[in-house]
């Protein structure tokens, strides 16, 4: 008898996931397939740590061929898939065009960066949802500093040295906290810098930072960067982005060479040429994880819209957490549908959050018990070593030698800015020319 064949598009925390409950339900009696641009799992919530130079970026990749063995890899980005065939469509790292069949097809493609139509944004702004966004702003960040030491005209030292993060959900106020601590480290090695100022600001439409979290999370957060000097600015936004500086909604103008754009994530893009019903860009499914019509289709993760079963009438939010257990949800089904197991609907509780703020602050709920300062750093970083999939004594170590030795500041210069683009379907890739 023909061994069916499972199709995952994705290998984030949702694919991932997916991929590996089902290698360990299936013991061999299906072909279980991953189709995923990288080779890698990425564990995205450190990745602020790779743009201070606290970590290496391959802390963060898991191989997926070291980790998922019994899985197939095919390197591809998927830009169509047609239903009534049951074949996905992709295109390979060398541009040629392929299709694969599946039996059951689980749609974890994630998400890219959120966008709006505000002038200059696209041109002018970097996001920070890969690998190569990371690496860019980290020497991007240190080149900064380097010209700013180099110049002599007060007002180009004080736009080099200006450095604006738009959005203050869980990315963005993770990547000015670390921001800051990075450019005073940078500025300390630096005697001509002595009494410039490094100013960071933290722009949000919302009213208060981390608005989706505790609000008590918020304050502790609040209360760190504020303590650091970063300008925190709730109620306003960019209204236009240009080469010498933003505008914002309040009119003033803010001379500055770096705008890092954490406002949000929609889902990837193949999902619009779907044909099928989405909820604000997500995919609409059933509290299976189901795609309504099509019994043979899955979908989960952040391109997903499951209904949160805990809170009738809402869907589960883009959140790592859900899509770790979405992904392990649909596999499950999936395996249920081959007769192992039963079928059950996504439910979960959130069990609290972290939030890690450099050096050794965080906050943290976990629980729902709310910690700050120390407590709460011990208990982020016991959190992630625990949820990543590998690299834990490699991450470990460094984060030990953060502590003890100086550290590493050189800026490599191997990612250009036009190669990660704010506009992308791939975050986890460099642009190819």
């Amino acid at each position: 008898m023909k061994r069916p064949r499972i199709v995952i598009v994705g290998a984030g925390f949702a694919g991932y996931n997916a991929a590996r409950t089902l290698c360990r339900l299936a013991r061999g009696r299906a072909d279980i397939v991953v189709v995923n641009p990288t080779d890698y799992f990425l564990y995205v919530p450190l990745l602020p740590e790779v743009a201070a130079g606290i970590l290496e970026p391959r802390r963060l990749t898991v191989s997926l061929a070291d980790t998922l063995p019994d899985v197939r890899l095919v390197l591809g980005e998927v830009d169509g898939l047609d239903l009534d065939r049951r074949k996905v469509r992709y295109a390979d790292p060398l541009d040629r065009r392929e299709e694969i069949g599946y039996d059951r097809l689980i749609i974890a493609a994630g998400s890219v960066n959120k966008l709006l139509p505000i002038p200059g944004v696209t041109e002018y702004a970097h996001g920070f949802r890969g690998i190569p966004e990371a690496v860019f702003l980290r020497d991007h960040l240190t080149q900064q500093i380097e010209l700013a030491d180099a110049s002599d005209n007060p007002a180009d030292r004080n736009a080099l040295c200006t450095f604006v993060v738009v959005g203050a959900g869980y990315t963005g106020t993770e990547v000015a906290a670390h921001g800051v601590l990075y450019t005073e480290l940078l500025k300390k090695r630096r005697p001509r810098l002595r009494h410039q100022r490094m100013r960071w600001m933290l722009l949000d439409i919302a009213d208060r930072v981390l608005p989706e979290l505790d609000e008590r999370l918020s304050r502790t957060a609040d209360k760190v960067l504020r303590d650091r000097d970063v300008d925190v600015l709730m109620g306003t936004s960019v209204e236009e982005a240009m080469h010498n500086g933003v505008q914002l909604t309040d009119k003033s103008f803010v001379p500055t060479h770096t705008l890092v754009w954490c406002v949000g994530v929609r889902p990837d893009p193949m999902v619009d040429g779907l044909g099928l019903k989405t909820e604000r860009g997500r995919l609409l499914v059933d509290e299976y994880l189901n795609v309504p019509d099509h019994p043979d289709v899955y979908a989960c993760g952040d391109a997903a819209a499951v209904p949160d079963l805990t809170m009738p009438g809402q869907f589960t939010p883009t959140t790592a957490q859900h899509a770790q257990r979405q992904g392990k949800r649909a596999a499950k089904n999936v395996a249920a549908d081959f007769g192992t197991g039963e079928r059950q609907p996504y439910v979960h509780h959130d069990l609290g959050f972290v939030v890690d703020l450099g050096g050794t602050q965080a906050a943290a709920n976990p629980l729902h018990f709310p910690l700050a300062g120390f407590p709460a750093k011990v208990v982020t970083r016991g959190y992630h070593l625990l949820s990543m999939p590998g690299n834990r004594i490699r991450t470990a170590t460094d984060w030990v030698y953060d502590a003890v030795l100086r550290r590493q500041t050189t800026q490599l210069g191997v990612i250009p800015a036009a190669d990660v683009p704010l506009e992308t379907a791939s975050p986890e890739r460099t642009r190819r020319h």
